[in-house]
């Protein structure tokens, strides 16, 4: 997944926490060696080396680009999973460097879902044309792994992958897990703030560490994939609550692309309205900065969400046992 991943729960029984872990581990190891642009031989290496080529795609993968499909169009063209071709610009590694619009002008040639025939089963790309299915696959894997955790153990588990996280229940003696949403410092180790979660799922996107700084402006790592550039005035942070990862994750990335600022206001706010599916939103804090706008949090109902606090001492708090599942590969970013 290209970032840690935990396993919180509680129980006493080492051998069936063991097997949870097994059980999640190997379901998120799946996902990615199948879908993560990253890895050799797998079925998107193949579409991106197909040069023009039709490839034909088995259930799982279409249905993936079929959701992606029905997302672009939603976004107004601006969720493209052709757009990960980006990457030959741009270097989001906290430096000065922006690349020169002519390589962007360049790259763009070769990104534009409507460029791409997809007939399901069968997906052919334009020579030079790729796909990245990172902007749903670790939200489509924590959603995944929470599914077969419900079928292996009885108890309340909360799953995070790189802060896409997902929560089965919440235990009996606690109202809820505590998350923290990190603070747009990345030296800063105390949360920013804290949601106290009972059940569903959290997906947060923020430039914290993901930038570009040059004479003064932040440049974040959301990008438009019709410009090529980052998205202008964009949130510094952006959490968004659902019940699937998945969903919480689209929202996230549709409101960061289609971001409007003078949505945004100077105090504590909050709003509700819909948009894509959004039934209620709350603006928290928010502050508009030369870079953009500080923070948004977003609800999508229904979802068991508590209160947010301004504080907290741990990222994550909770009384449940700990177990974390790590892996070195690529993953996604």
């Amino acid at each position: 997944m290209g970032s840690p991943c935990e396993i919180l729960s509680k129980t006493n029984n080492e051998s069936l926490a063991t097997d949870l872990s097994a059980t999640i581990a190997n379901e998120a190891w799946r996902i990615e060696d199948k879908f993560s642009r990253y890895l050799p031989d797998n079925i998107v290496d193949q579409i991106n080396k197909s040069n023009g080529v039709t490839i034909q795609v088995d259930n799982e993968t279409a249905n993936l680009l079929d959701f992606a499909h029905s997302l672009h169009q939603m976004s107004d063209r601006r969720f493209d999973i052709t757009s990960g071709v980006l990457r030959k610009a741009w270097v989001f590694d906290g430096g000065d460097r922006t690349p020169d619009d002519k390589l962007v002008q360049s790259v763009l040639e070769n990104i534009g879902w409507n460029k791409v025939t997809w007939d399901r089963p069968n997906l052919t790309l334009q020579p030079g044309m790729q796909i990245d299915l990172g902007g749903i696959g670790k939200e489509y894997a924590v959603d995944k792994a929470a599914g077969m955790a419900t079928e292996v153990f009885n108890a309340p588990v909360l799953l995070n992958f790189g802060g896409d996280i997902v929560a089965t229940g919440a235990s009996e003696d606690a109202p809820g897990w505590q998350v923290g949403i990190e603070a747009f410092d990345a030296s800063v180790t105390k949360a920013d703030r804290v949601i106290r979660l009972s059940q569903g799922a959290l997906a947060t996107s923020g430039d914290a560490r993901r930038f570009v700084l040059k004479d003064e402006i932040r440049y974040g790592h959301i990008l438009d994939p019709t410009t090529g550039w980052p998205v202008e005035n964009a949130p510094r942070s952006i959490t968004v609550a659902a019940d699937t990862c998945v969903a919480a994750g689209i929202a996230r990335s549709i409101r960061c692309t289609r971001w409007n600022p003078t949505e945004a206001t100077s105090s504590v706010s909050a709003s509700t309205r819909r948009t894509n599916g959004i039934r209620a939103w709350t603006m928290t804090a928010c502050s508009s900065i030369r870079a953009g706008i500080t923070s948004i949090a977003i609800r999508i109902s229904p979802i068991i969400y508590g209160p947010v606090f301004p504080t907290a001492d741990r990222r994550v708090r909770s009384t449940a046992t700990t177990r974390t599942v790590a892996r070195t590969a690529p993953g996604w970013r």
